[in-house]
């Protein structure tokens, strides 16, 4: 398979080192420094972009590779007030696209025990809160993982809105 790394960071070194290891190929690693290359992807050099970027550019990279008939598995969070924007473009192009806030087979566990929390604790008289701690170049505050853990809570608990207290 033929991917291209679009956020070539942390998250885009280890992809390219798994999937190597698998025996893929790297068609491309764009990041900050070439991001004029995703014009150049196409489906004859690209059987799957895989997008961990940046909040302020995820949308337009996931639209632009939609509109180019190309899939995109991405995990770049702090983007979703324009989740409509991107869900129209898949619809429009009858795309491929797959989306988590955290990939990690733990961490996703962790959700839906937190669901079922929630569920059980939903008229209980408790607070939540919670509290992240990220290496220090995160981008994004709440992280993606730090909302998919509060939105069961706050539906259960019909709450709206949250307060985030960055110290």
């Amino acid at each position: 398979m033929k991917i291209a790394l679009v956020g070539y960071g942390k998250m885009g070194v280890a992809i390219e080192e798994i999937g190597k290891a698998a025996g893929h190929t790297i068609s491309y690693k764009i990041d900050k420094s070439n991001h004029d290359q995703i014009n150049e992807l196409n489906t004859n050099n690209t059987d799957v972009v895989i997008e961990f970027s940046d909040p302020s550019t995820a949308v337009k990279n996931i639209t632009t590779c939609l509109n180019k008939n190309l899939g995109v598995v991405s995990g770049t969070t702090g983007w979703l007030d324009n989740w409509e924007e991107v869900k129209k473009s898949c619809i429009k192009n009858n795309g491929r696209f797959f989306y988590a806030s955290n990939y990690s087979i733990g961490v996703n566990l962790f959700f839906k025990i937190n669901e079922y929390a929630a569920h059980l604790m939903k008229n209980q008289h408790y607070n939540a809160e919670i509290e992240e701690i990220h290496h220090t170049e995160k981008k994004d505050s709440p992280s993606g993982t730090a909302l998919s853990i509060a939105q069961p809570i706050m539906a259960e608990r019909k709450i709206n809105q949250w307060v985030n207290n960055k110290s």
